[in-house]
């Protein structure tokens, strides 16, 4: 059985999404994952790049994946690996004065600390209370840390979500310490954002895509990323057009009583943007930027799933989320949008040549595996409201991005571009046919 500190998979706990998951796969994945724990840091170098072994194990692994194609994506990722760091237990105690917690926040030289530390809160007070306590309680503790799991392009929410939606304790402590472990940057563009929308009174029902459309032709807000800067967030628009960006992104909002067809617009209005991310002149590639704000929907159903989440802390999960993708769409440059490169694109597999094919790719790290899962699931969720307004992928297009993707990955040259909205970004990508 599953703990914090012994990972089970099973194939009854179903997650968002699946494919024929194996119960051989299951064991093979739990071994190694535990494994992963045990023997590698979360980051993998001083820059704080992150360990993706559980991403893609757990990925593929839905996706009917083999015993061989989990131990080739591990033996894959755990080369470049830093061991783990031991445990201080001197700090975990610290840890457990809220003053002392944050005083330690941001610092990840101590991830060993906190993931000790969160093992034993959810061992003594289950998951539920844990993930409530630490990020929706609301309050200025919680807030710090909701935050933070927007950081590092996303991945704590990921791995987070990985977690949740596949029932690991031992998984949603590592997304817990995780977050603990990144800045809170972003802090000063959620809240001002969602006190804007609250002092607005009458909620603005404007579109995802609307609203990059108007990012798009805003000449500020364009020129507010250039190239050179180093964080295109915070060196880029949160310094050079913070206002602006703040009060577009308090203008998307969620009723309630349409909280489904928001979530499918969120998905939809972020595939759109990442699908449609390409240059004419050179071979189909997706941004590894934007892949991480599309990749990470995937797990906001298995959050909203749980009994301790509040219909209001639904909704704000589902804003932040959002109005964290209209910020990462600007700072790769307000990509213009080429849906012809989807709607012209001759998909030659099904979506279960798709699959098989994501689960064998020898050059993914689990990204690719993450992008195809979440195409196929959005499909799902998108297909009702397709004749509604904002949602402009439809149809056969979602098989064409899973093909489109599995084709780009096995294709020569880099897997991914980087910031698509510059011609600087494209230069290695080779020239289309």
């Amino acid at each position: 059985m599953a703990s914090p500190n012994n990972i089970k998979l099973s194939v009854t706990d179903a997650p968002v999404f699946s494919f024929n998951p194996k119960v051989e796969t299951a064991e093979k994945a739990s071994e190694l994952l535990q494994k992963d724990e045990q023997e590698h840091n979360i980051y993998f170098n001083d820059m704080g790049f992150h360990n993706h072994i559980d991403h893609h194990v757990l990925s593929i692994y839905a996706l009917g994946a083999s015993p061989e194609n989990v131990e080739h994506a591990y033996a894959s990722g755990s080369s470049y690996q830093r061991p783990a760091l031991p445990v201080d237990e001197d700090v975990v105690k610290r840890l457990r004065n809220k003053d002392e917690f944050r005083k330690l926040t941001g610092k990840r030289e101590h991830y060993p600390n906190f993931l000790h530390f969160f093992k034993q809160e959810l061992e003594s007070k289950g998951a539920g209370s844990v993930v409530h306590e630490y990020l929706f309680a609301g309050g200025e503790f919680a807030d710090d840390m909701l935050a933070r799991l927007f950081g590092g392009l996303i991945h704590p929410l990921i791995h987070l979500g990985f977690g949740i939606e596949f029932n690991q304790p031992s998984i949603i402590a590592q997304g817990l310490a995780q977050t603990a472990t990144h800045n809170k940057q972003l802090e000063t563009f959620f809240q001002p954002a969602e006190k804007m929308a609250r002092d607005a009174g009458k909620p603005s029902n404007k579109t995802l895509v609307q609203l990059q459309d108007e990012l798009r032709n805003d000449s500020d807000i364009k020129r507010s990323v250039e190239w050179a800067d180093s964080s295109k967030f915070f060196d880029g628009v949160m310094h050079r057009c913070p206002e602006k960006m703040i009060k577009y992104a308090s203008q998307f909002n969620v009723d309630p009583n349409q909280f489904d067809e928001k979530f499918a617009e969120l998905i939809n209005s972020t595939v759109y943007f990442t699908g449609t991310a390409q240059n004419p002149k050179k071979a189909i590639r997706f941004d590894f930027f934007y892949i991480h704000a599309l990749n990470s929907n995937m797990f906001l159903p298995a959050f909203f799933a749980q009994p301790w989440m509040t219909k209001e802390n639904k909704v704000r999960l589902l804003e932040w989320k959002a109005r964290n993708d209209l910020l990462t769409y600007v700072s790769r440059g307000c990509t213009e949008p080429h849906l012809e490169d989807i709607t012209s694109y001759p998909a030659r597999l099904d979506w279960k040549g798709v699959f098989n094919e994501t689960v064998a790719l020898k050059q993914d790290d689990g990204h690719a595996a993450k992008f195809v899962r979440h195409i196929a699931y959005g499909e799902k969720v998108c297909k009702p409201y397709e004749e509604k307004d904002g949602f402009r992928i439809k149809g056969d297009m979602w098989l064409k991005l899973g093909n489109m993707l599995v084709d780009s990955i096995q294709a020569p040259g880099p897997n991914w571009v980087r910031s698509a909205g510059f011609e600087e970004a494209w230069e290695e990508i080779p020239a289309r046919r």
